[in-house]
C-alpha cells in the first residue's frame, strides 16, 4: 500500500519536476516599452521555473534608450543566464540591439546577420535636435556604457566602442573574429550542443555550469495584451488612429446628434493617446495638427476663399512629420503613409466645409424667414396682415 502511495505521489510531483530548462522568446520589433516588458517578464518566469537558459531570438533595428537600459538592467541581475541569438539569417541587432547583445551572458549570431551601428541619434524625446555639446555628452555616455558592459563580459571593448562612436556595423564573421560574440550558429540546437557542459562567467563574476543536453526549448509567446499593445504602437497605425479620432469629433461637432462619429472618434482618439505613451511624442507637432483642424473649422465661419483650408493642409503635413521624432525610422510614421492620409482627410474636411457653407448660404425654408418672396393666395375678404 505504501509503495502505491509513493508511486502516486511521485506521479503528482513529476509535472512540477519537469519544468523546461530552456525558455525562448522571439523579439522582431523595435526596442520600446512593450518589448522591454516582454523580455523582463520572461526573465522573471525563467527565474521562477529555475530554467538553466533563456534564449532571446533578436531581430531589431534599435529603439529607445530608456527601454534598452531597462532590459539590460534586468539581464544583468538575472539569476538565469541570458543568451541573445541574432536570427534568422538576414536579421540584425543594431543600435539598442547591439547594447543588449553585448550585455548578455552569451552573444550568438546566425550566418548572414549583422550587428553594431550604435551611435546615438541626436534627437530628444520632445523632437528638438540636440546641440553639438549635448550630442557629444550623449555619445560619451553611450560609449562609456558599452565599454563597461563589454569589459565585464570579456568582449572587445575597442570594437564595441567604435560601434558607438563611429557607428560601425559588423558581420557575424567580423564580430566573432573580433571577439564581440561567442559563436556563429545556424540553429538553436547547434548552440545547445556547443555550450552544453561548459562553464560561463556571470556578470557578478561567479562561474555557472550550463547543463543543456536533452532539454526541450519552450517558446514563450507574448500575452494577448502585449500583442494588442505592440499592434497599436505601430507608428503608422497610431497616427491613423489620431487622425480618424479628430475626424470623428469634427464631424460630431459640426453635425450635433449624429452620435456614432463622436463615439468612434473618441475611441480612436483614446487608443492614439495610449499609443503615444509608448512612442516618443513631439507636442509641437500635435499642436500643429490641432491648429489644422481649427483652420478647417474657421473656413466655415470666415470667407477666406480657401486660404484657411490651404493653411490647414500645410499645418497638418508639417505637424504629422514632426509628431513622432523617434531615433529610428521604424518608430516614425512613414512619409509615404502620411501624405495620402493627410490628403484624404483634408478632402473629407473640405467636402464637409463646402456642405456647411452651402447650408448657411442657401435659402431658408422654415419659419417666418422662409416665407419671404413667396406668393400668397387670399381665400376670404377680410383684413390681411403681412
Amino acid at each position: 500500500m505504501k509503495k502505491r502511495i509513493l508511486i502516486f505521489a511521485f506521479m503528482l510531483i513529476l509535472p512540477i519536476m519537469s519544468y523546461a530548462s530552456i525558455l525562448k522568446i522571439t523579439v522582431k520589433a523595435p526596442i520600446h516599452p512593450i518589448t522591454s516588458e516582454y523580455i523582463r517578464d520572461t526573465i522573471d518566469r525563467a527565474e521562477k521555473e529555475n530554467a538553466s537558459l533563456l534564449i532571446i531570438a533578436l531581430n531589431t533595428p534599435g529603439g529607445l534608450d530608456t527601454s534598452m537600459r531597462e532590459i539590460i538592467e534586468r539581464i544583468l541581475s538575472s539569476k538565469t543566464p541570458v543568451l541573445v541569438y541574432v536570427s534568422p539569417s538576414g536579421a540584425r541587432a543594431a543600435s539598442a540591439g547591439f547594447f543588449i547583445g553585448i550585455a548578455c551572458d552569451i552573444f550568438v549570431m546566425a550566418p548572414g546577420t549583422n550587428t553594431g551601428a550604435a551611435h546615438p541619434v541626436g534627437v530628444s524625446i520632445t523632437g528638438q535636435s540636440m546641440d553639438k555639446t549635448m550630442e557629444e555628452k550623449v555619445t560619451h555616455d553611450a560609449a562609456s556604457y558599452i565599454k563597461t558592459l563589454a569589459e565585464k563580459r570579456g568582449r572587445n571593448t575597442k570594437l564595441a566602442e567604435d560601434a558607438v562612436r563611429k557607428s560601425l556595423s559588423y558581420t557575424e564573421k567580423e564580430a566573432f573574429e573580433g571577439k564581440l560574440i561567442d559563436l556563429i550558429a545556424a540553429s538553436e540546437r547547434e548552440i545547445i550542443e556547443h555550450f552544453d557542459g561548459k562553464h560561463i562567467k556571470r556578470f557578478s563574476g561567479e562561474e555557472y555550469l550550463l547543463e543543456l543536453k536533452g532539454e526541450e526549448i519552450i517558446d514563450i509567446p507574448m500575452s494577448a495584451r502585449q500583442k494588442f499593445l505592440i499592434t497599436i504602437s505601430n507608428p503608422n497605425l497610431a497616427y491613423l488612429l489620431l487622425m480618424l479620432g479628430l475626424l470623428g469629433l469634427y464631424f460630431e461637432f459640426s453635425n450635433p446628434g449624429a452620435i456614432l462619429p463622436g463615439v468612434l472618434g473618441g475611441i480612436f482618439l483614446l487608443l492614439a493617446i495610449f499609443s503615444f505613451q509608448i512612442l516618443p511624442i513631439n507636442y509641437v507637432g500635435l499642436i500643429l495638427i490641432l491648429l489644422a483642424i481649427g483652420l478647417f473649422i474657421l473656413e466655415i465661419k470666415v470667407q477666406s476663399y480657401g486660404i484657411l483650408s490651404i493653411g490647414g493642409i500645410i499645418a497638418m503635413i508639417i505637424g504629422s512629420i514632426m509628431l513622432i521624432p523617434a531615433p529610428i525610422p521604424e518608430l516614425r510614421p512613414s512619409l509615404k503613409f502620411i501624405i495620402p492620409v493627410v490628403l484624404g482627410l483634408s478632402s473629407i474636411f473640405i467636402f464637409l466645409i463646402v456642405i456647411a457653407v452651402r447650408a448657411h448660404m442657401g435659402k431658408v425654408h422654415t419659419g417666418k424667414e422662409g416665407m419671404v418672396g413667396e406668393i400668397g393666395v387670399v381665400q376670404s375678404l377680410s383684413l390681411i396682415h403681412i
